[in-house]
């Protein structure tokens, strides 16, 4: 397949354009109400994207429909995630957290997590990764 064909199936921007610039101005709300257009949700029926990627930095909008949900996981890295709008139930540490809009939490690198939506909502993430060989505390990381 070219890549004028390859481009085409893709639903955003190549990353290599995306996070070239220098300074980059991202309208969340905009980007909420394209990602909910998309026609197909993720296996798991939220949608995401990337607004940003460089070196061990990562920042990405995460959409849920309701009652859908991110599978338990870790991260050799530092998450925060920040509640835009809806309801989600944070499960880390055998400890259940439920954030609103305007809620934020913190996780170590390589705690086991999950993410369950309530209700509609939207979620902002940042991951600073760490030495990929450990997750903070001397530990080899789990990928």
């Amino acid at each position: 397949m070219g890549a004028d064909a390859q481009n085409d199936a893709r639903l955003r921007p190549h990353p290599e354009a995306r996070f070239a610039p220098s300074q980059i101005e991202i309208d969340l709300n905009a980007k909420v109400a394209r990602l909910r257009s998309e026609p197909h949700t993720g296996e798991a029926g939220h949608r995401q994207e990337t607004l940003y990627k460089d070196g061990s930095l990562t920042i990405a909008l995460f959409l849920f429909e309701r009652f859908t949900s991110l599978r338990e996981h870790r991260v050799a890295g530092i998450v925060t995630m920040h509640v835009l709008r809806g309801r989600l139930k944070i499960t880390a540490e055998d400890q259940i957290r439920e954030l609103r809009a305007g809620q934020m939490l913190v996780l170590s690198p390589g705690l086991r997590h999950a993410v369950a939506a309530e209700e509609e909502s939207e979620m902002l993430v940042t991951v600073r990764l760490m030495d990929e060989r450990l997750a903070g505390d001397g530990h080899p990381a789990a990928t």
